[in-house]
């Protein structure tokens, strides 16, 4: 067994073997995303994983809602064939929260018959990339993390606080990047900073949001799959770092009325793989075609992404004038109140940041249905509108408004659903499906107060 473990180790990225370093493995955490980005899988002793080469789980994990019902989603009907489960050895990395030596690995997913399963969401990312590639492209994708520190909450019916700070005073909200305001909450901040490191993951910068207790998180550019490896694998480290220190960390698109929403923003350029050129950009630094062909995908196949990027009911309440969030799909140089804004950059750097995702969608299926759009703007080659110069929020809003009409407008697009894949599309409906008819029969606070006594 010992060789056999040994041989394990090889396998693993440095920063594992680093954790590892004269110790001994107690227990892999072996883990997939289901459709809403929650970790499934298994765990097992080390030395049991480091002798196999592959275990199972039935594909009807990803027919499962978020309240935990189940949809009749599958395509053979529902009677739970195993997948086969490989392990992706660049994704072992520690779990540096819990008690004992533990690594956490991301698992490939293919049918028995060696397919990739087509409605896994880290193969429908992988599988929008391959597009790419085939194009002699290399999307590039740069995501920025918004989420809230936010006080225990054990009862559903009561509404959500800002976390206590050092001071013995709540989080105060209208406090944006200043310095103080993070330095309340430091002690989960160190310990986001202490986990990343030891899971060897690079974090750009750290600052304050418009909300109360609110954080956003930047992460270092790169390729798509990676990139969105790593959002699933900080989504669950910082919820362990507030736990450490009596406080959730919530990723709810619109945790708190009255504050800001969280968004996922995602910038994007593409590479041309033959030289290393970014395509946006000319040797000579102009702007291209394509550059603008990018955009106009964006904005004319977006609608029918929202479903993925807006994935549940309180996704949309965050679509509000005047709250950090896009309510259009104007496009602007260096103009935060459009949903597609243009960063400052140099040439080389040159990319288009995807305002409209929240930070409540699965970050394998936000990342592939954004750049999805682009591929789609790159292949049709048309124009975007007009460049918004001034406040977009006085502009229409042209974005769907609820989840129902976001999952019509969905299974519309023709080329949204050739590009993400048929069978993905379909069982991604259903499952949407059953959770938007789960929440219609939920009788609000609202209608309780004011239609009781007055209707």
């Amino acid at each position: 067994m010992s060789s056999v473990y040994d041989s394990f180790l090889d396998k693993l990225p440095e920063v594992a073997r680093s954790f590892l370093e004269n110790r001994r493995l107690d227990e892999v955490e072996c883990i997939v995303s289901d459709l809403a980005g929650v970790a499934r899988g298994k765990a097992m002793p080390g030395q049991k994983f480091a002798g196999q080469t592959q275990f199972y789980l039935p594909n009807s994990i990803f027919f499962q809602t978020i309240t935990g019902d189940w949809a009749d989603a599958s395509p053979d009907g529902f009677t739970e064939p195993d997948m086969v489960l490989t392990p992706d050895w660049d994704t072992a990395l520690p779990a540096p929260w819990t008690a004992d030596w533990t690594l956490q690995v991301i698992h490939n997913i293919h049918d028995q018959q060696g397919q990739m399963v087509p409605f896994a969401p880290r193969n429908v990312l992988r599988r929008v990339v391959e597009m790419y590639n085939a194009k002699g492209l290399a999307p590039i994708v740069a995501p920025e993390m918004e989420f809230y520190l936010v006080a225990p909450n054990t009862d559903p019916a009561r509404e959500i606080e800002p976390p206590m700070g050092r001071s013995g005073r709540r989080a105060a909200a209208r406090q944006a990047y200043s310095m103080s305001a993070v330095d309340e909450y430091g002690p989960v901040i160190d310990d986001i900073y202490d986990f990343a490191e030891a899971m060897g993951l690079e974090i750009d910068g750290i600052l304050q949001e418009g909300g109360a207790g609110q954080i956003e998180l930047n992460l270092r550019h790169g390729d798509p799959v990676r990139l969105a490896d790593e959002i699933f694998y900080f989504k669950r480290m910082i919820r362990e770092a507030a736990l450490r220190h009596n406080c959730y960390a919530t990723f709810m698109a619109k945790p708190i009325e009255g504050e800001p929403g969280s968004a996922m923003h995602i910038h994007h350029s593409v590479v041309d793989m033959a030289t290393g050129q970014n395509i946006f950009s000319t040797l000579s630094g102009d702007e291209t075609p394509e550059f603008l062909h990018f955009i106009a995908g964006l904005q004319n196949n977006l609608p029918a992404a929202i479903a993925l990027l807006a994935p549940y009911v309180n996704s949309y309440r965050r679509y509000v004038p005047d709250f950090a969030a896009p309510i259009n799909l104007e496009w602007g140089r260096d103009n935060r109140t459009t949903g597609l804004r243009v960063p400052v950059s140099d040439p080389a750097s040159r990319r288009v940041e995807n305002r409209l995702p929240g930070m409540d969608c699965n970050p394998y299926l936000g990342i592939a249905a954004s750049l999805a759009c682009g591929l789609i703007g790159l292949q049709e080659g048309k124009m975007p509108s007009a460049e918004f110069k001034g406040d977009a929020y006085q502009g229409d809003d042209n974005i769907p408004r609820g989840l129902g009409d976001a999952l019509d407008l969905f299974v519309e697009n023709a080329a949204m659903t050739e590009i993400l894949g048929p069978e993905f599309c379909s069982v991604y409906k259903t499952v949407k499906d059953l959770e938007y008819k789960e929440f219609l029969q939920v009788i609000s606070p609202w209608e309780r107060e004011h239609l009781l006594l007055n209707v």
